[in-house]
């Protein structure tokens, strides 16, 4: 293995060596539970409250709008179930897309089963929603909206701010899982008119097993855990300090050098998917253009080939991707996502997803142009489904 390169920072990131810094102290000096009254723990619940007021700027929030939580399932399925289980007695309709991360979708899915009616909406080629769907959609019974803010396998952006703008004027409240996007992109709660926000913190180079919830002022949802009176009565559990204050470190570097990084990173992704389209025939990117998507995000298919066997491939030369969410690797079937923006089954099992970060280097990207294409064209080579497609093309000519 000539060398390694880590493309997938899109299911993870590496805690940066300035969180685990920040971190450290909290594991082993200032180790004291944040709900004691003495003043050995006085140090743990400021360094809390240092996280939430680090989260709420990033965001435009205020620190008293923000709820730290186990990661970004979890605050998903916080806003979704708590947002529909407090507002039951004004209607029991959710509008979700059926684009969503299994987090949202799984839980809309839950809602369905408890009384509740979901509408998925549909969404275009490039794994966008219509304004207009959504209008059409809402009822007299619409409680919650929930679309999310950039796609994990695709990185299509939604038009959060127009959906939010539209949720406001009917008093429909507007969650969005924003887990891909946050300190990747510029958000701002109070300008899109966000009632509820979803992050994780290992998305952006923070630790495993944090995130946080966003809820407005004045929203009003339901407990999701009970049993003490932690996150002022709203979460039950004795905080994760250490992974709380690491989330704060990490939302603050990397929304500091956004602007950089992005323009970084989303040019060495130009420089791939310009590579791929060009090196390896009828190759598909899946998604929106480069200025409506993350900016690490390229998503492939290449039709006569299985994705995990290529995933398999790429491996043994040292270059670690996806064929979609972490989430769901273990599953056989195709992604709901690929599906979702009209692939076929061929298409969406021969998918493809590089995701880049702050240690990609052009070096990375053009050893991945120097191997892809081969991996994929051996297979071509043994697959009969290449075959069956180039009979199927030259037919048709």
């Amino acid at each position: 293995m000539s060398r390694q390169v880590y493309l997938d920072y899109a299911a993870t990131t590496f805690t940066a060596p300035e969180v685990v810094s920040a971190m450290t102290p909290y594991f082993t000096e200032s180790f004291g539970n944040p709900s004691s009254i003495y003043s050995f723990s006085e140090r743990n619940r400021k360094a809390i409250d240092a996280a939430r007021q680090k989260v709420a700027d990033v965001l435009g929030a205020t620190k008293e709008e923000i709820y730290f939580t186990s990661g970004g399932t979890e605050a998903d399925n916080w806003a979704l179930k708590g947002a529909a289980w407090r507002n039951r007695s004004k209607g029991n309709h959710v509008i979700t897309t059926k684009i969503e991360h299994h987090a949202v979708l799984h839980t809309a899915q839950f809602l369905q089963e408890n009384g509740f009616d979901v509408t998925f909406l549909d969404v275009d080629a490039e794994g966008r929603i219509s304004l207009d769907d959504l209008k059409k959609a809402v009822t007299g019974k619409t409680v919650l909206v929930s679309v999310m803010f950039a796609n994990n396998e695709i990185g299509t952006l939604q038009p959060v701010a127009e959906i939010g703008a539209f949720c406001r004027e009917k008093g429909i409240l507007f969650h969005t899982d924003a887990v891909q996007a946050t300190a990747h992109v510029p958000i701002d709660v109070k300008a899109m008119n966000i009632d509820l926000l979803s992050l994780s913190a290992h998305k952006f180079y923070g630790p495993k097993g944090v995130g946080a919830l966003y809820v407005r002022k004045g929203v009003r949802i339901d407990n999701f855990m009970h049993g003490g009176g932690q996150e002022r009565g709203r979460r039950a559990t004795t905080e994760n300090v250490a992974g709380i204050v690491g989330l704060g470190a990490a939302i603050e570097l990397t929304s500091g050098r956004m602007k950089t990084a992005s323009a970084r990173i989303g040019g060495l992704r130009d420089l791939l998917v310009e590579g791929v389209m060009k090196t390896i025939p009828h190759a598909k990117l899946n998604g929106a253009p480069s200025g409506e998507r993350l900016p690490n995000n390229a998503n492939f298919s290449f039709i006569g080939i299985e994705g995990e066997t290529l995933l398999l491939d790429l491996d043994g030369a040292g270059i670690y991707g996806s064929t979609g969410s972490a989430c769901s690797s273990g599953s056989l079937d195709p992604s709901h996502v690929l599906m979702a923006i009209g692939l076929s089954h061929e298409q969406a099992h021969g998918s493809l997803r590089l995701t880049l970060g702050e240690e990609t280097t052009e070096e990375d990207i053009r050893y991945v142009l120097s191997t892809l294409p081969g991996i994929v064209k051996h297979r071509r080579e043994m697959s009969p489904l290449w075959e069956d497609y180039l009979k199927s093309i030259e037919g048709g000519r």
